[in-house]
């Protein structure tokens, strides 16, 4: 298994067997703010192959990974139980040390038996690790060799394996480092989720249809623009935020309170964007024609053409999930990103149910990403019908906005640097 279009390594392209393996996962996941403990293995789950395929090569298997971070302190903590969790699950031992590279990890690492595996501390222990060191002190990939990281379990490995694209926008010694010096590779769930996005971008069965919800309008702008402009996407359809951005660029007055909580999320720069993007490719996206609000304590629905001032609107209308439903249907290949709603309330739940649905009972080859979509995707839907639940967030919205991700840059390097020393 390779990507010609990325020219990295996979795994199956290093011999492994034996050999002593930093393989660096992202089992980051959410955290139970009542228990402490893991409330979703999505993450998890998804690396299985990955460590099953280095276990049958008996390779010495050292995981790094991490657990939070110094923007996401809450969910900060040691890793034992997805030491314990992936144990369960592969039917082996994953054993655990709360040191990420100090004296100890380095002496557990030394000690791996052939087919032994284990998780490190969090990585987030380090400084040099955390978002708020990445963000202030650019190191490039060569001074990266530097770091306690690096030094520490560099001279130890034999190989590096890297299955964490959902932090592929990373620029961290665990993510970009290693392949200075380490013959390097990616791992299964790295291939999978980079080529189901290049077939979304690059060559998807048509009709390609976009579904782009959701508050957090900034990735679903980024991704749309490139997918529109590059040919990608023949339908964009809108739904959350995005969409009533959309429609008040189309001069349609939300009223008030719509208006004001845009202005109050700092999202107004959007309404010329979305302006821009109609103009250039109005045939293409398609708009809610009727929004749900709460009234009385109960659902209402209006169609856009006599929506009141003073309502919030926070769900699609009917007329509008039946008619995004029949494109659905019809469609070759869909993505989605971001819900149509406030799916979490009850009572604007449906259009995110009944999009997903359809989304799960079309034939088309189907890809969903982000956070909220995957938890609502879990929610009302088998997740396994769809082809594929990427695990990426961040690294997925700038991927396919056409944005260069440093590990990608470092994977193609190394992958580079191999074949001139053949």
């Amino acid at each position: 298994m390779s990507d010609v279009s990325l020219k990295i390594r996979s795994m199956d392209e290093l011999d492994l067997k034996g050999k002593t393996v930093l393989c660096r996962l992202d089992v980051n996941s959410p955290i139970d703010g009542a228990t402490g403990r893991i409330k979703n293995e999505n993450r998890l789950d998804m690396s299985l192959d990955t460590l099953r395929t280095l276990k049958s090569q008996e390779s010495k298997v050292a995981i790094i990974a991490h657990q939070g971070d110094s923007l996401d302190y809450h969910n900060l903590m040691p890793m034992k139980e997805h030491a314990e969790k992936l144990s369960q699950k592969l039917g082996f031992p994953v054993d655990y040390i709360d040191d990420p590279c100090g004296p100890a990890a380095q002496a557990a690492v030394r000690a791996l038996p052939p087919g032994g595996m284990i998780i490190l501390g969090n990585l987030r222990y380090l400084a040099e690790e955390i978002s708020t060191f990445e963000n202030s002190v650019k190191l490039t990939p060569e001074r990266m060799a530097g770091t306690y990281l690096v030094r520490s379990l560099g001279p130890l490995a034999e190989a590096y394996v890297n299955d964490a694209f959902s932090a592929a926008h990373r620029s961290s010694p665990s993510m970009v480092a290693f392949q200075e010096f380490l013959p390097s590779a990616a791992g299964r769930l790295f291939f999978k989720e980079v080529s189901a996005l290049n077939k979304i971008m690059s060559s998807p069965p048509r009709p390609c249809v976009f579904f782009l919800g959701g508050a957090k309008i900034s990735d679903a702008f980024g991704m749309l623009g490139q997918a529109l402009d590059s040919g990608a996407a023949d339908a964009a359809l809108t739904g959350g935020v995005t969409a009533n951005v959309f429609l008040m660029a189309k001069g349609i007055e939300l009223g008030r309170a719509n208006a004001d909580f845009i202005k109050s999320q700092g999202l107004g720069g959007f309404v010329d964007q979305a302006r821009a993007l109609l103009a250039a490719h109005g045939d293409k996206i398609r708009t809610p024609s009727d929004l749900a609000f709460e009234k009385d304590g109960q659902r209402r629905e209006l169609p856009v053409a006599a929506v009141m001032p003073d309502e919030l609107y926070v769900d699609l209308g009917d007329a509008t999930v039946t008619a995004y439903s029949r494109i659905l249907a019809e469609a070759g290949a869909i993505f989605v990103n971001g819900p149509a709603g406030q799916y979490e309330s009850p009572l604007f739940s449906s259009g995110t149910r009944r999009l997903w649905e359809a989304t799960a009972a079309s034939s088309a080859y189907s890809v969903i990403g982000g956070g909220d979509t995957v938890t609502a995707a879990q929610t009302f839907i088998d997740a396994s019908r769809l082809d594929l639940v990427c695990t990426a967030g961040g690294a997925l919205v700038q991927y396919l906005s056409g944005k260069r991700l440093p590990l990608i840059a470092a994977m193609e390097k190394a992958h580079s640097r191999h074949h001139h020393q053949q």
